[in-house]
């Protein structure tokens, strides 16, 4: 998204009592562009720039996050180093875990267990963000 249209985006969000939701699928350019096919250089960019906006209206807030909890690609390294970058934004930035459950491209992969779930969390949480979940709890194994 250009910028631009991201301001506008906030703007809406900020005035109607909206959110914008990131989904920041890997930290890592190389693995984001493994599972995506482009960078992720400019997803981070925006995020960062939105992030700026929060004290204009703190509650509800109106950026949050997540990241999809992909077996043998997303893992704690991945999650601290998304989890540190929101919280050098603002640590109160809602920020979710979500379960994977294969489907379409990678129905070979298994369900998020709940043991990398709760690794995942607990690393969010010593990065330093405040307001850390763990998604699709009916996914896990």
């Amino acid at each position: 998204m250009h910028p631009r249209l991201l301001d506008k985006v906030m703007d809406m969000a900020i005035e109607t009592g909206g959110c914008v939701k990131f989904d920041l699928k890997a930290w890592n350019e190389d693995l984001h562009i493994a599972l995506t096919g482009i960078t992720n250089r400019r997803t981070l960019e925006n995020f960062r720039r939105a992030g700026r906006r929060i004290a204009e209206r703190p509650d509800p807030p109106p950026l949050i996050a997540s990241t999809l909890l992909v077996p043998g690609y997303i893992d704690e390294e991945e999650i601290g180093n998304i989890a540190r970058f929101i919280a050098s934004i603002d640590p109160e930035i809602p920020y979710s875990l979500l379960a994977f459950h294969p489907r379409f491209y990678m129905n070979d992969l298994p369900l998020t267990s709940r043991s990398l779930a709760s690794n995942c969390l607990q690393t969010a949480i010593k990065e330093g963000l405040t307001r850390v979940k763990i998604g699709n709890l009916h996914l896990l194994v």
